[in-house]
Order: C-alpha cells, then sequence, then structure tokens
C-alpha cells in the first residue's frame, strides 16, 4: 500500500466516521459482511481449504484472519467503549486455521459481529472518541473510525475469496 493510499484510506475513514450515525456504521459493515459471505460461497466447499497457488491463502484460512481480525478489532472497540486500553496492534496472519466448513466460520464471525453491534448501539455515538485504537498502517483510530475499518477488511477480504474462488 502506497502512502497516498493509506492517507486516502485514512482520510475516509475520519470523514465517514465522523459524518455517520451508529446504526448507518454498522449496516455498512454488514452489507460488507454480506459481500464476504457471497465471495466466500463461491469457493467449491471440497476446496475451502485448499490453496489456489503456492503461498497464498485458501478461503480458509481468509475467513479464519477475518474472524481473529475481528475479534482483535472490535474487542478493542469493546474495551474503548468500557473505557479500558484497547489493547496492542496486530497484522499478522490468523493462529487457528484450523479447517472448517464457510458455515463454521459464519457462526464465529456473526456471533463476534453481533455481540459489538450490540455494545456499538448502546453506547453514546460520541462517547470515549478521545480514546484510540492503534492500527499498524492507518495509525491512531477512534472506535467509530475502527469500526469503518472493518468494513473496509471484510470488502478486501471479499475480493481476495472472489480470486480464490476464480481460480480453484
Amino acid at each position: 500500500m502506497t502512502s497516498e493510499e493509506t492517507l486516502r484510506i485514512r482520510s475516509y475513514l475520519t470523514a465517514q466516521g465522523a459524518k455517520l450515525s451508529s446504526d448507518q456504521l454498522i449496516g455498512k459493515v454488514q452489507e460488507a459482511m454480506a459481500k464476504l459471505r457471497e465471495a466466500a460461497a463461491a469457493v467449491p466447499p471440497a476446496r475451502f481449504a485448499e490453496p489456489p497457488a503456492p503461498g497464498e491463502w485458501s478461503a480458509n484460512e481468509v475467513m479464519a484472519h477475518v474472524v481473529e481480525a475481528g475479534r482483535h478489532f472490535g474487542g478493542a472497540i469493546v474495551r474503548v467503549l468500557d473505557g479500558q486500553p484497547p489493547g496492542e496492534p496486530r497484522d499478522v496472519a490468523a493462529r487457528d486455521t484450523s479447517p472448517r466448513p464457510l458455515e463454521a466460520w459464519w457462526a464465529l464471525l456473526a456471533r463476534d459481529r453481533d455481540a459489538l453491534f450490540a455494545r456499538v448501539r448502546s453506547a453514546h455515538p460520541m462517547s470515549r472518541l478521545e480514546a484510540t485504537i492503534p492500527h499498524p498502517f492507518f495509525g491512531a483510530l477512534n472506535w467509530r473510525e475502527t469500526l469503518l475499518f472493518m468494513r473496509l477488511h471484510d470488502l478486501d477480504h471479499a475480493g481476495q475469496l472472489q480470486k480464490v474462488a476464480a481460480a480453484l
């Protein structure tokens, strides 16, 4: 990612994070989740754990990463809203990539996101915006910007899953 692209994305996160309501932010994440699920469902189930080429992630590994990253950033949002430190930044491959069917990964993701969305809805939309969550590429983000980042992360990996499906 170029520094220009990083600045452009950061600007989007800041502007839209400030402008949209909590429900609109959640809606954007839910729309991205739907695209993620659609892309993952295009991968043949029998080949879900198969990488499309040496050194590339399988659909299973992509979903493992999305679930783990979602837990990391979602957990940081909840901690910030609860007045706690957000935790340390991370940008690594998922630790648990045990082969699971899409529906098992989706159940984990949906459970985590439902809890996150409930916590966001219960928070005042302007609370704790001074607290930041460190991101390895975009720097310090408030919880609203971090929630919107999760949308971009899901969309990025939906594109990756589309490529995996096309290659298998």
